[in-house]
């Protein structure tokens, strides 16, 4: 079992991974499992588009899936790429673009519709962005956002968040800054929350596994549900990293030290499961 630690935020899960997980076993037919993907499912890379789950994540996701009420991937990153590293398990439903694009268990990609008008807006920005940014800024462009990179470059990150924050008063956008990121976006009303929100009525419990500050919300979610129904369990995992670790790390109830460390984690659970 990788090192846990117990986090310090009030309201907590009171149970130990352990226990948690055993108390998961006797209703696991209604509990769903959330993951974030970069920096959760898989260690963050220089390059987004060369990152590749940790060992055993993939297994390990592939034999909770059927024992679970939903298994899903909740991300920053478009469906089509979150397809592409799980497109084939079954039964593992993809959230992409903080929710504004969904897949179920293999099936179309749906947007949502509030968000189709701002593909050209997004895709002139990404042009922009890299013709005006300076050398070692990295422009990912996800259709409905554009993502702005410094990890290569950190001394880059005054004028990188200066210029995206620019650019998102002047289109009306809306930003989210991640890990040596920032991330420009629709103004419309969609994030991993209102998902996880929107999943976890009816259901048993759910976990919610994340490292980033765009994950806290999925932990609020997590906590109202909780209080709202006491017999709901929610378990709140951190993923640890340097940049935004403490701060994620505060608001959940056990931290896990890596990526890898989570497959070690998952693979555990599957014990517990099955």
């Amino acid at each position: 079992m990788p090192p846990l630690n117990l986090g310090n935020q009030q309201p907590k899960t009171p149970l130990n991974a352990d226990q948690a997980w055993q108390t998961t076993a006797g209703r696991a037919a209604e509990t769903i499992l959330f993951f974030d993907f970069d920096g959760t499912l898989a260690p963050v890379a220089d390059d987004p588009t060369q990152v590749q789950p940790a060992p055993k994540v993939l297994a390990a996701i592939e034999t909770l899936a059927p024992v679970m009420r939903r298994v899903a991937i909740v991300s920053a990153r478009p469906v089509e790429f979150l397809r592409e590293h799980f497109g084939g398990l079954t039964g593992v439903d993809l959230y992409g673009l903080y929710g504004l694009e969904h897949s179920h268990s293999g099936g179309e990609t749906v947007t949502e519709p509030a968000a189709l008008p701002w593909v050209p807006t997004m895709a002139e920005l990404a042009e922009l962005a890299r013709a005006e940014l300076p050398p070692g800024t990295l422009v990912e462009y996800k259709r409905l956002s554009v993502a702005l990179h410094w990890r290569t470059a950190p001394q880059l990150a005054t004028t990188v968040e200066q210029w995206g924050r620019a650019q998102a008063e002047r289109l009306g956008l809306r930003v989210q800054v991640g890990r040596m990121v920032l991330e420009v976006k629709p103004p419309v009303d969609r994030d991993k929350g209102m998902v996880i929100n929107e999943l976890v009525q009816g259901a048993g419990g759910a976990w919610y596994f994340g490292d980033d500050v765009s994950d806290i919300k999925a932990f609020a979610a997590l906590r109202a549900r909780a209080a709202a129904d006491p017999d709901f369990l929610g378990v709140c995992v951190a993923v640890a990293n340097p940049e935004t670790g403490d701060e994620v790390a505060e608001a959940a109830d056990l931290t896990i030290d890596s990526p890898a460390a989570l497959g070690d984690f998952l693979t555990q659970a599957v014990h517990h499961l099955s």
